[in-house]
């Protein structure tokens, strides 16, 4: 049987291909000890670039693999035998190669991903890769020496069938990677789960509408609420196996630690909680979470998850712990129908003053949704400018006058405000976080927040403060973290500023 093939002569002997053969699966073998520890801060982008395509990649070695199996499957239990038939060499051979080109697009993703970086599962993963794209060389070796020799195929099939299994192995791996380690079995039928030891599947779990076991006061608010809104939103890239930025939010203990940027949340001021600074950046911020191309994060399920910080983020209080907010209930119930957020224990302390709350009303047309207190009990007020961003100014901005005073969190981010906006806020005594990423302050609007000693957090990423602006904030020992990202402020500033303010956690996105 003649055809278009590595290997067009069957009596030809293939010493070429054994030897490139033989030298890829040494290279492969040898790559993760030559190329050491990943270090993706050295890797090109050019080299990242390339590593993203092994998501793509990686189907084509599957697909052949398994026309391959079909074939021999044929070929063995068939009526027509033909067993020095070329016709899986030329697949086998693609199969093969296809495997080589995926495994290295694989090892550059994972020289490049710093979310990767010591995680076990996914260095399994690749020595699985590596494994299967050796054992498809081989492979392939085999098959055309037994063609060449008219040889028996048994042992050739027994590699076929080997490489296989390897590569299922390592493909149950990827799939844990990307979709969890429980992706492949959640859904196994009870037979199954019980042969491979699996956790026994409550039949009423994730059944929409159910009725809930514990009542509605017993439901703790971080496993029970919070808990299904991240596993939901954000688990996804940020567990084991897979921790973006060094974050992993798969259990209460690591979303607290959070990751290479700080802690994930700071309990009992949501405004400078890394977690949710992220979530409410605008969604065409590349820095927002969820990012692109994935679901984003509901308001209802923000507001339920500042709340919960607000109120100390503790993983132990049950609903019947707290005075929930109207609000806040509403907002639980669009996650739990099948609960009505009744607490008998506690009563709502009486809310701000009618004088605040006519001018916060009598503000609302102006500044629609960007006024809001921090709770129903407190006289404190919260502003942020997401929603009129483009359109606020400094004039806009003076409006605010009447409940100035009042302000606790200000977010002013791409805003078209300058510093005399800020200079306005001088009257905001307990102003705790202001944030005036990619404004158009500068150096002088520093000088109006060393006039409020009550700041805790400042954000100023992609700013125009110099050195001479910044160096005047250790003036302010009640700092606790300030936003330096893409500021012209120098690593030595830098280094001179957390001399003198131990307690301040400062984030510049440099090494200082």
């Amino acid at each position: 049987m003649a055809e278009s093939a590595p290997i067009a002569d069957p009596r030809r002997k293939p010493w070429a291909i054994t030897f490139f053969g033989i030298l890829a699966a040494a290279g492969l073998i040898s790559m993760p000890f030559l190329a050491g520890t990943p270090d993706p801060a050295k890797m090109p982008d050019m080299m990242r670039f390339l590593g993203r395509f092994h998501p793509v990649l990686l189907h084509l070695p599957i697909g052949v693999f398994a026309l391959i199996i079909f074939q021999e499957l044929g070929n063995m239990f068939g009526r027509r035998r033909d067993e020095a038939a070329l016709s899986s060499l030329t697949p086998l051979f693609f199969g093969a190669a296809s495997a080589v080109v995926a495994v290295l697009a694989g090892f550059l993703l994972y020289q490049g991903s710093e979310e990767f970086v010591g995680s076990a599962l996914v260095e399994r993963h690749m020595w699985g890769g590596l494994a299967f794209a050796v054992a498809a060389v081989v492979t392939f070796l085999f098959k055309a020496w037994t063609v060449s020799l008219s040889g028996n195929p048994a042992f050739y099939r027994l590699l076929l069938f080997g490489s296989v299994g390897v590569m299922g192995f390592a493909s149950h791996d990827g799939a844990s990677i990307t979709h969890g380690e429980n992706y492949l079995t959640e859904f196994a039928p009870a037979p199954l789960r019980e042969l491979l030891k699996l956790e026994k599947k409550d039949p009423d779990d994730e059944v929409p509408g159910k009725t809930l076991e514990k009542p509605p006061a017993g439901q703790f608010v971080y496993a029970d609420i919070v808990a299904p809104i991240l596993e939901q939103r954000c688990v996804q890239c940020h567990k084991e196996g897979k921790s973006k930025g060094k974050f992993r939010m798969d259990s209460y203990e690591l979303l607290v630690k959070g990751g290479k940027e700080g802690p994930g949340l700071e309990a009992g001021t949501s405004a400078e909680s890394h977690l949710i600074i992220r979530m409410e950046l605008p969604t065409d911020d590349e820095e927002h979470r969820p990012p692109e191309g994935k679901p984003d994060i509901d308001d209802h399920e923000i507001a339920i998850v500042k709340w919960w910080i607000d109120n100390g983020a503790d993983p132990k209080k049950t609903l019947a712990d707290f005075i929930v907010p109207a609000p806040i209930q509403a907002a639980i119930a669009k996650r739990l129908p099948a609960v009505e957020i009744a607490s008998a224990s506690h009563s709502e302390a009486a809310g701000p003053g009618d004088a605040l709350k006519a001018s916060i009303a009598s503000l609302a047309q102006e500044f629609p949704g960007a006024l809001t207190f921090e709770s129903e009990q407190s006289p404190w007020v919260t502003f942020t400018a997401v929603s009129l961003r483009g359109s606020l100014d400094d004039a806009a901005f003076a409006k605010l006058q009447p409940v100035i005073s009042q302000l606790v969190t200000v977010d002013l981010s791409a805003t078209k405000v300058t510093d005399q906006a800020v200079a306005q806020l001088v009257a905001a005594k307990s102003l705790r976080q202001i944030r005036l990423a990619e404004t158009g302050i500068t150096d002088l609007a520093i000088d109006s927040l060393l006039q409020i000693p009550s700041l805790e957090s400042i954000n100023l990423y992609g700013t125009q403060v110099t050195d001479a602006g910044v160096s005047k904030l250790s003036a302010m020992p009640n700092l606790k973290r300030l936003y330096l990202w893409q500021t012209p402020v120098t690593p030595d500033a830098i280094k001179a500023l957390k001399e003198k303010l131990p307690n301040c956690e400062i984030i510049a996105g440099i090494d200082a």
